[in-house]
């Protein structure tokens, strides 16, 4: 009886159907993380392009109204604004009006196919900001604005577009006339 048990020990047959069994189930494993992986840095990248021309198509926005100086000297194209009603982060702003609707010149061929949507603030402040270098013998006023635009992703593969917020302020020079010339 010994010495069937150690011949039944020392019996090889069959083991390397075994081996290979569990080679293929390791191989099948590494080719799933893999599948796992590629898809979700797929995803990942996707997401980033979104997010990438969601910020492009609001810093267009910004840019495009910015060229546009009618949009800053027409007063008529402001309406009050109750701070109570504007975003939490823009409410110690000083901001009085608003303009919701500027004008945006883009390059010829050039189309949103959903176009920011652009807001321009004007506030109380009066004061000249550091930096701002005036010439000794000039007065200027100075006028500030916050511009802000929202876009979105342009691309209508997505369910869900990714959208960007992108607020500029500026400061607009005005040469005072000054009495006696």
């Amino acid at each position: 009886m010994l010495i069937k048990k150690g011949m039944f020990l020392k019996d090889q047959s069959g083991a390397a159907i075994v081996i290979a069994l569990i080679m293929i189930i390791i191989l099948t494993l590494i080719g799933l993380a893999s599948t796992f992986t590629s898809n979700f840095e797929i995803k990942l990248s996707g997401n980033k392009r979104a997010s990438t021309d969601a910020f492009y198509t609001a810093d267009a926005g910004v840019q495009s109204a910015l060229v546009n100086i009618a949009n800053f000297n027409v007063p008529g194209n402001f309406v009050a604004v109750n701070p109570a009603t504007l975003p939490v982060d823009l409410q110690n702003e000083l901001i009085d009006s608003k303009f919701d609707e500027p004008a945006l010149f883009l390059p010829q061929g050039i189309n949103f196919t959903d176009p920011p949507k652009v807001t321009i603030y004007h506030t109380t402040r009066t004061d000249s900001s550091r930096g701002i270098a005036t010439s000794a013998t000039g007065n200027f006023e100075f006028e500030h604005y916050i511009i802000d635009s929202v876009g979105k992703d342009q691309m209508d593969t997505a369910l869900l577009k990714s959208t960007c917020q992108v607020r500029e302020k500026i400061i607009r020079l005005i040469p005072t006339v000054q009495a006696g010339n």
